[in-house]
């Protein structure tokens, strides 16, 4: 009746699953690493076979043989780890999807750009976690929270618009991201710790009033930072 979380983690051989109609409940990406899924039929299974969807929620992902890939409508949110370490180049994320879970796409290293619908408020934790190749996100006015390590580790990630709906920025959210420049808006009202810790190519950052909290170390080992404007800022900046 159960399949649990990671439950056939690294079958590297693994190449299609039948689900029976017993079958009620299925954990966090049972089938992490399986390099070689090419399909998943009987229960559960989206239509293209690739998927493992309850209730809305992306489950499981079937991964081998191809790099580009559109996530069904009947999706509602992506599961934890539901991508994890899969070599896909780019994914179309429909604009039924409310909810991007943990690690849903962490180690994505080939992923290069995400755009990501007006229908997600919640980035989670880890969600693009060690995505190196990222160079390119668009986060909607939709969010209102940006998960701890959501983009930790995205070295290529240049830029990035976090837009006036986010309130919160997780712990270690862009840690060790290539940010040149970053707009933090009136909306938000707490930094995390280390959030954007190591951001080397970070020179100048704006705090506005709505922050009332800034975490321990939250742009500590930003070499070539000059300056800070705005609330909290000291006389020479």
């Amino acid at each position: 009746t159960t399949i649990g979380n990671l439950a056939f983690e690294c079958c590297f051989s693994l190449t299609s699953v039948i689900i029976p109609d017993s079958i009620t409940t299925i954990g966090d990406n049972p089938f992490y690493c399986c390099s070689s899924l090419q399909e998943f039929s009987g229960k559960f299974a989206s239509e293209d076979g690739r998927c493992l969807v309850i209730e809305g929620v992306l489950k499981s992902f079937a991964p081998s043989g191809i790099t580009g890939y559109a996530i069904p409508y009947s999706v509602t949110a992506i599961g934890g780890y539901a991508f994890v370490n899969c070599n896909l180049t780019s994914v179309t994320i429909p604009d039924s999807v409310t909810t991007i879970g943990e690690g849903a796409f962490g180690s994505c290293s080939r992923l290069t750009s995400i755009t990501i619908p007006s229908s997600v408020t919640t980035i989670g934790n880890g969600a693009f976690n060690d995505c190196d190749n990222l160079t390119s996100v668009t986060i909607p006015d939709s969010v209102t929270a940006i998960g701890d390590n959501a983009f930790r580790s995205c070295s290529r990630l240049t830029s990035i618009t976090i837009p006036d709906s986010v309130t919160t920025i997780g712990d270690y959210a862009f840690y060790c991201c290539n940010l040149t420049s970053v707009t933090i808006p009136d909306s938000v009202t707490s930094i995390g710790d280390y959030a954007f810790q190591g951001c080397f190519s970070l020179t100048s950052v704006t705090i506005p009033d709505s922050v009332t909290a800034i975490g321990d170390g939250a742009f500590s080992d930003c070499y070539n930072l000059q300056e800070f404007s705005g609330k909290f800022a000291s006389e020479d900046g």
